[in-house]
């Protein structure tokens, strides 16, 4: 089964945190997973519940800072194998178009 999860990592602090972010990212490197960064956050994907987990706290361990921000939201499915791509194709199969707009 695939576990899929919206993850988001960064330092409390004013200034750019791109390069604290970039920390977190490389980490999941380290990893069985694949991941997706967007701008407001990093979609993960991995075989189960533990990988994920132990990719997560090394991305959250590896932003520098007095204080981190992390946010974590997990669908686990433990009956289909489903990837992020297909979650988004069923919505754009009702949109009858992409899901995605560029507004100028």
């Amino acid at each position: 089964m695939t576990v899929i999860a919206m993850l988001s990592v960064a330092p409390v602090t004013e200034g750019s945190m791109s390069g604290e972010v970039a920390k977190a990212v490389a980490a999941l490197d380290d990893f069985d997973v694949s991941y997706e960064t967007n701008p407001m956050g990093t979609i993960v994907e991995a075989a189960d519940i533990d990988e994920l987990l132990a990719a997560v706290a090394a991305a959250h361990k590896a932003v520098d800072g007095d204080r981190v921000s992390t946010f974590l939201k997990i669908d686990d499915k433990r009956t289909v194998d489903q990837r992020a791509a297909d979650k988004v194709s069923a919505v754009e199969e009702h949109l009858g178009r992409p899901a995605k707009r560029d507004h100028e």
